[in-house]
């Protein structure tokens, strides 16, 4: 309601923000903003992944990144940032963390990046550094490239932030079943046993959790999901967002207006198959999209407003750090990889630095309402987080791997037991000073992810 006043020759305007309205609105309600940005390359960035060079030569379609910015009444804010990145590394995802808290105030424990963890995304800093042939040039162009991406993502966040406006949020889950066990499951088997109707082996979570945000007007903002599974239906040397990429095509389609927004779960032993051809690759990101639809044709649960954020490093040990003698021999391996970090790793210790026993690992855990929990992973997270975290939090429960750096593969205790790729001595690829994880780190994880809970469940 507006007050017209008069008096000696003035008129002043009151305006009553004890009435209905905006003012009103915004003390009662969410509010949020989204913001996107094309990160496809300009230049010849290699493709990120598969431990070798792939100099691009074309796209299917763009990759992003977007920005969902969320505020509570009391005026607590966090920002995710989704993307179709291959790996977002420490360096790079620090010095944006420094930028939001410089320009925006923001603490570390307000802001989650994620990625899709795409193989048809381009490389970024430090990220798999020993993957890669050393060829000075692209040296160049993948730190030109990285520095833009720090600087742009820092904008969107931005962007998304000048952009909150009142808004409504609520959750709901749909079902996909594309996602294999690759540890458990032979690639070259998976067809026949799919055509034979048998029944696949191993932990799987085909789940596809979801988040609307509305406007006022109830007209989307956002539509936030996820899946367990690795983007590598395809190796070939287009950009692309893989399958993440094709079912958020899909979603803006069917939703004018609102961003999709991709994240990748505790996929990381899980694989689409079969896989390799652009065909699959359009059927998977179909097969996600038809989930989120599942999910938004039932009755979705309102997430009330109120905000926590809670975060923490926890430094996460190695079995055992490498050693020169070790070192030395690994330089005339057969494998590239191993040999580049061995002799990568020489340097260092020829520097003078020492090697730590351990890694500095981000742990997230956020409170949306009474309704939601969304738990943040630093890394390459296994299927067995999120059953167990789900499990131990309960319904509302989100457990997002990718989250922050790309630090290597985190196994749980019984993929560690098991070994091979994802729980044996691998850690080389990722350039670690060691070759595997120490036996415990689950209950490590476990028991910082619990204090964390219990900090936003107060």
């Amino acid at each position: 309601m507006i007050r017209f006043i008069s008096g000696t020759g003035f008129l002043f305007i009151s305006l009553i923000l004890s009435t209905p309205g905006i003012a009103q609105e915004n003390k009662t309600t969410w509010r949020a903003g989204v913001s996107k940005a094309v990160i496809t390359p300009e230049t010849s960035v290699w493709l990120a992944g598969y431990g070798s060079k792939r100099a691009p030569d074309g796209k299917l379609h763009d990759i992003w990144m977007k920005s969902l910015a969320l505020e509570a009444p009391d005026g607590k804010r966090a920002i995710l940032v989704t993307s179709d990145f291959q790996g977002v590394p420490k360096e790079m995802s620090d010095a944006v963390f420094l930028i939001l808290k410089k320009k925006h105030n923001l603490e570390r424990h307000q802001v989650m990046i994620t990625f899709s963890h795409n193989h048809c995304g381009p490389r970024l800093g430090l990220d798999l550094v020993d993957y890669y042939p050393i060829e000075a040039e692209q040296v160049k162009l993948v730190d030109e490239y990285t520095d833009l991406m720090v600087r742009k993502m820092a904008d969107m966040i931005g962007e998304s932030i000048t952009n909150l406006a009142p808004a409504s949020l609520k959750m709901g889950e749909g079902h996909a079943n594309f996602a294999v066990n690759r540890r458990n499951n032979k690639e070259a088997e998976v067809p026949s046993i799919i055509a034979k109707g048998e029944p696949l082996k191993g932990p799987v979570d085909h789940t596809v959790p979801v988040m609307t945000v509305t406007d006022k007007d109830n007209k989307p903002m956002a539509i936030l999901f996820g899946y367990a599974c690795h983007p590598t239906t395809l190796n070939f040397t287009k950009w692309c967002g893989d399958y993440p990429g094709f079912a958020q095509i899909l979603i803006e389609k069917n939703h004018p207006g609102a961003l999709a927004m991709f994240v990748n779960t505790c996929g990381g032993d899980q694989n689409p198959l079969p896989r390799r051809q652009v065909e699959l690759c359009e059927k998977y990101g179909k097969m996600l999209a038809d989930g989120v639809e599942e999910a938004l044709k039932k009755p979705l649960k309102t997430i009330q407003p109120g905000l926590k954020t809670s975060f923490e490093l926890i430094e996460l040990p190695y079995e055992k750090i490498i050693t020169r003698p070790e070192l030395e021999v690994a330089t005339r391996d057969a494998n590239a990889v191993r040999k580049r970090w061995a002799e990568r790793m020489i340097k260092k210790l020829d520097a003078g630095e020492k090697f730590a026993t351990s890694y500095p690992y981000p742990l997230h855990a956020w409170k949306l309402g009474n309704e939601m929990l969304m738990i943040g992973m630093g890394a390459e997270t296994v299927v067995d987080y999120a059953l167990r975290f789900k499990a131990e939090f309960g319904k509302g429960t989100l457990v997002c791997g990718y989250v922050d750096d790309m630090i290597a593969y985190i196994p749980s205790r019984r993929v560690w037991a098991e070994g091979g790729y994802e729980g044996g001595p691998n850690l080389y690829e990722y350039g670690r000073p060691a070759l595997r994880w120490a036996a415990d780190n689950e209950e490590l994880i476990a028991g910082k992810i619990k204090k964390l809970v219990d900090s936003v469940n107060k």
